[in-house]
């Protein structure tokens, strides 16, 4: 695994879950942009209750960055051309507001 920082745009809706041990997570895809211009998808999972809190406050599109360990990995698409992807397991949000704060 690999410590890292993703930035993006979050890509539909975050989406709560649980175990069969009954313990919740959260599932988010963030559209992140390679330094070529490429689009790469971030499948994000989430165990920290308030950072699940906080992935649920955001919409489809938001603008998002997050910290955690990343496993890259390849995926075939339609048309049969390789396409990098990676999965993490997110630790953090960074720069989001915190609420009940004025200022």
């Amino acid at each position: 695994m690999i410590d890292g920082l993703v930035a993006g745009r979050l890509y539909g809706e975050a989406e709560r879950r649980t175990d069969k041990a009954g313990k919740a997570y959260t599932l988010a895809k963030v559209r992140a942009s390679t330094a070529e211009g490429e689009v790469l998808f971030v499948n994000v999972i989430a165990f920290d209750e308030g950072l699940c809190m906080s992935l649920h406050q955001l919409r489809d599109g938001d603008s998002v960055a997050l910290s955690g360990s990343l496993n890259p990995r390849v995926w075939t698409d339609k048309q049969g051309n390789a396409r990098p992807a990676l999965d993490m397991v997110a630790h953090r949000l960074i720069g989001l507001p915190v609420s009940g704060v004025d200022g």
